[in-house]
């Protein structure tokens, strides 16, 4: 009831033009009742056997038999019926237009409201989650839940509706063809609804196994570089082919079964058409029927026995259906990181503060950050040093709010971020990641994709001062170059540059660079940092680095180390005290020693 009340609540937005469909079929299958009775009267008039009147209106009826001969009357059926195939045909084109009208109205609405609702899923949403699992919830279960309202629906209307209006004619010819014709028509209906049970299980299985499926191929499409480089292709191969092969057996179960079925109520069918002649033959030799009425009901069986043999179609899809629907309710159920969100929208400058602040995933009983505390002045420059794990990446997380933290208090500029809106938290703090993403665009779009009607000039101002103009300008086309998926087309030292000058184009207070900066070597990642100095001194600048060498030109340094402050000052009290930083100072000062003889030209 879940799944049809999650279709229900898709539909409802088009319930007019929906119920405009059920007419239009009603109408479509009425009109098509008659087809059989026009062959009944031709039969009738043929051999003579109208010993009663036939379910035509009478004003047809008047003008058949105003013809002047029989052929005359006969060919005035036949226009009568081409005339009525054309008018239904019409109707079908209406009814078949509206039904790919509502189709492609709620699958849009489903993929606007599916790719809104993931975009503003948590972060952790987003880590947790296969990209694989998502794309097929996006595609196919839309494709497959909208498909059954407008297709798949009305035609289960429909068959009560053909049932009925075929019973009717039937029993306008003889009340007890009408009794036999219906004799297995509730077994087939039982049987439908049982095999729809049984197959839905399956269903859920193979949607399962097929997002496996899709989950490897975007992998290894996605990591094609990586899989190449390690010479893995046999594994990539055995762990898809794998993956297939479950696929393919649980939906060859399927189809054996549903094979099985179909073949049952095939035989049903024809037991349904052998009883109903039968009975016929016994009825025309009494004298109750003649054979245009034998015809006839023979013609209308197919509303009778052929519906309920669809009815099993149907509920199969129904069930297909509501899996698929509840597939996507699954990521609907899940909170929106804007749920949880401030009102005030304050003018960010850049000084921040943490107070006692501790976090822990969700998942995890154990505390990442422990009783946090340090602070972070206007215009600072602050370098977040530490092992592995130590929790660096966390903090700037905590501090754009993709991480909410578990106790404590984060003030920026002394308002608690908690506080501030999120959007407007993150318009006036950038960030650059570690393994930057960018947009199958050119070099231009990529880095003005935060504002693309941005002053052209800022565009290039922003990639002077992160060193990537003078690369772009050595390509082609310059920066119209288009870039691969994800940037494959550039070195991992040109997108993370490119990532920069995207931070760059709008002036904000707080940058943060999360470890960013080590696919440069350490002379540009040098001129970058002073570049941007220069550019803003009031500009708040969060470095998180493994290298001492970056760390050293920052104002202040806090180490890190098990989630707590280690120690706080500058590279020349660190250097000497007793700690994690002079180890790591100790291994990597020789490769500043050279560094600075190849910044002063020296030998």
């Amino acid at each position: 009831m879940n799944g049809i009340k999650n279709l229900y609540k898709w539909s409802k937005k088009y319930i007019i033009m929906a119920m405009g469909i059920l007419v239009f079929n009603f109408i479509l299958q009425y009109l098509y009742s008659y087809l059989p009775i026009f062959i009944q009267f031709v039969f009738k008039e043929l051999k003579q056997e109208s010993n009663k009147s036939v379910n035509l209106p009478k004003w047809l009826l008047n003008m058949f038999e105003k013809q002047s001969n029989i052929l005359h009357m006969i060919l005035f059926v036949g226009l009568s019926m081409i005339l009525l195939q054309a008018l239904r045909s019409v109707m079908r084109f209406i009814n078949n237009y509206m039904q790919g009208r509502l189709t492609q109205n709620i699958a849009r609405d489903m993929r606007i409201k599916m790719y809104k609702h993931i975009g503003d899923l948590s972060y952790s949403y987003h880590n947790s989650v296969d990209t694989g699992d998502l794309i097929q919830r996006c595609t196919s279960d839309i494709e497959t839940s909208s498909g059954f309202v407008s297709g798949q629906f009305p035609e289960l209307i429909n068959i009560f509706a053909t049932i009925s209006i075929g019973a009717y004619q039937v029993y306008k010819i003889a009340p007890q063809l009408m009794w036999v014709s219906l004799l297995l028509v509730p077994f087939s209906g039982i049987a439908s609804i049982f095999f729809s049970i049984y197959v839905n299980k399956d269903f859920k299985r193979i949607e399962e196994a097929e997002s496996k499926m899709t989950t490897c191929i975007q992998e290894n499409v996605n990591s094609a570089r990586v899989v190449r480089a390690f010479s893995n292709e046999l594994f990539e191969f055995e762990k898809m082919d794998k993956a297939n092969k479950d696929f393919t057996q649980k939906d060859m179960h399927l189809g054996n079964v549903m094979s099985f079925y179909w073949g049952a109520s095939d035989m049903m069918v024809m037991l349904q058409y052998i009883a109903t002649l039968s009975v016929s033959i016994y009825l025309a030799k009494s004298g109750i029927v003649d054979s245009g009425d034998i015809i006839a009901c023979l013609l209308l069986m197919g509303m009778l026995v052929w519906p309920v043999r669809g009815l099993g179609r149907i509920i199969t899809n129904l069930g297909k259906t509501i899996v698929a629907v509840n597939r996507l309710e699954e990521v609907l159920q899940n909170d929106s990181e804007y749920s949880i969100n401030g009102q005030l929208k304050p003018n960010i400058e850049g000084k921040s503060e943490f107070k006692d602040v501790s976090f822990k995933f969700d998942d995890d009983d154990k505390h990442l950050l422990n009783n946090l505390s340090f602070s972070v002045n206007k215009g600072e420059t602050i370098a977040f040093v530490g092992r592995t794990g130590s929790g660096k990446s966390t903090i700037v997380n905590i501090i754009t709010r993709l991480l909410e933290y578990s106790s404590g208090e984060v003030l920026l500029d002394g308002i608690n971020i908690k506080d501030i809106d999120k959007k407007h938290l993150r318009r006036n703090i950038k960030m650059v990641l570690q393994d930057p993403f960018l947009f199958s665009k050119t070099v231009y779009d990529n880095i003005a994709i935060t504002n693309l009607k941005i002053d052209e000039n800022k565009v290039y101002d922003a990639a002077k001062i992160a060193h990537i103009d003078g690369d772009i300008n050595k390509f082609e086309k310059g920066y119209k170059t288009l870039v691969g998926e994800k940037g494959t087309t550039l070195s991992g030292g040109q997108k993370q540059r490119v990532a920069i000058a995207r931070i760059l184009v709008e002036n904000s207070p707080v940058i943060i660079f999360d470890d960013s900066l080590s696919a440069l070597d350490s002379k540009t990642d040098l001129l970058i940092r002073r570049a941007l100095k220069e550019k803003n001194k009031n500009q708040t600048m969060i470095i998180i680095t493994h290298r001492t060498t970056t760390a050293k030109e920052a104002d202040k340094i806090i180490v890190l180390d098990k989630g707590s402050v280690e120690s706080i000052g500058t590279h020349e009290e660190l250097a000497q005290k007793e700690g994690l930083y002079k180890e790591l100072w100790a291994i990597q000062g020789k490769l500043e020693e050279e560094f600075l003889k190849v910044m002063n030209g020296g030998e």
